[in-house]
């Protein structure tokens, strides 16, 4: 493909417009020459963009080498690599043994009623991700869900509706 037109407007082919990921580079050419680092430099992705969107992968691809099939494969392979964007507010619900003897069947429940969504999915506003985790590990404050990264235990489903409302209320 030769580019003899120099235009700066965008021309359709997508020459000009292939996604770039600027912030990611510098973790790239940090494990340029590290072999087995493609794990670590997903999980770097993932960190500064939240997700492993299509154009993600392509890009490390094209830029590490390694096939797109192989990126896809591993990031699908490892349950920590999304490839959906998150809520801003990532429930994470905890379904160890001492939550579940507690209720937290009944937390899941509530949290789904109220946002209308179930496990693994993004309410429409994109204010909320539920996920099940095996074990937040605060087993003595069980039932227990985590929402970015805030710990809440001894759950019952008014405390859950509460929290919720809060949350919606902030970004309102």
């Amino acid at each position: 493909m030769n580019h003899e037109h120099h235009h700066d407007h965008h021309c359709g082919c997508g020459c000009q417009d292939e996604p770039k990921f600027p912030e990611l580079d510098a973790v790239l050419d940090a494990y340029a020459d590290v072999a087995g680092s493609l794990i670590t430099i997903l999980q770097k992705a993932q960190e500064i963009y939240g997700y492993l969107s299509p154009d993600l992968m392509l890009y490390i691809s094209r830029e590490t080498d390694i096939p797109v099939a192989k990126i896809y494969g591993v990031a699908t392979f490892y349950a920590q690599f999304r490839m959906n964007p998150v809520g801003k507010h990532l429930i994470m619900l905890c379904q160890g043994t001492a939550c579940h003897v507690n209720g937290s069947s009944m937390i899941e429940e509530a949290v789904v009623e109220y946002l209308g969504i179930n496990e693994g999915e993004t309410t429409e506003d994109g204010l909320f991700t539920l996920e099940n985790v095996a074990c937040l590990g605060c087993c003595s404050l069980s039932p227990v869900m985590m929402i970015d990264g805030e710990t809440y235990g001894q759950l019952t489903k008014d405390k859950v509706v509460n929290i919720l409302t809060e949350l919606k209320e902030q970004e309102a």
